[in-house]
């Protein structure tokens, strides 16, 4: 099997990190919370309410793609969870950006790598059922006030992207379970 890189992506509040964890504890691949990234500006700014603009993600998003791309250069499948909203985010993740510097704090001059090949998992559902587990999440920087801004902003993947998009109103072991399936039946 080629080396995978996922991103499970979708809204605040959709599961990304609970069903990238438990389908990384399945395959026994590495996990990557794009949360953990985000820089204090960005989680602050979010805290307070206030949406991130493509500024505020940019850099994040660079930061991610060089994760995936270490991953893949030494032959290790990974999950990433996150949002990944817009289409320009996933290129982002694909490709890197011409503003975007390499871990050594250095832009790249020896012409682009070739592109991530990236498997999107879109995790879809109803704004209300998303509300409902916003509301009962503790201690996370993203207010349920900024959910709509996340449904405002969202691309949902399309053709030629690389993606499966999977209902939220399954159990989690049936949303791992339809991964894994069709990363068998892909890759």
């Amino acid at each position: 099997m080629a080396t995978v890189a996922l991103v499970v992506m979708g809204v605040s509040g959709s599961g990304k990190s609970t069903v990238g964890s438990h389908l990384a504890d399945k395959l026994g691949w590495k996990f990557y919370d794009g949360d953990d990234y985000h820089p204090d500006e960005n989680k602050k700014k979010m805290a307070e309410g206030i949406p991130l603009n493509d500024q505020d993600r940019i850099p994040w998003l660079c930061h991610l793609h060089d994760i995936l791309r270490r991953e893949h250069t030494c032959g290790q499948n990974a999950i990433l969870a996150c949002s990944a909203l817009k289409k320009m985010y996933r290129r982002i993740l694909e490709n890197g950006e011409p503003s975007c510097q390499n871990e050594s704090g250095q832009q790249e001059n020896q012409g682009p790598p070739a592109p991530l090949k990236i498997l999107f998992v879109h995790l879809d559902g109803p704004i209300d059922l998303i509300a409902s587990r916003l509301r009962k999440r503790k201690g996370h920087f993203m207010p349920l006030t900024l959910l709509q801004s996340q449904f405002d902003t969202l691309e949902p993947p399309s053709t030629p992207e690389s993606f499966i998009t999977i209902s939220l109103e399954k159990s989690i072991s049936e949303i791992v379970a339809e991964i894994e399936a069709y990363i068998k039946k892909t890759y």
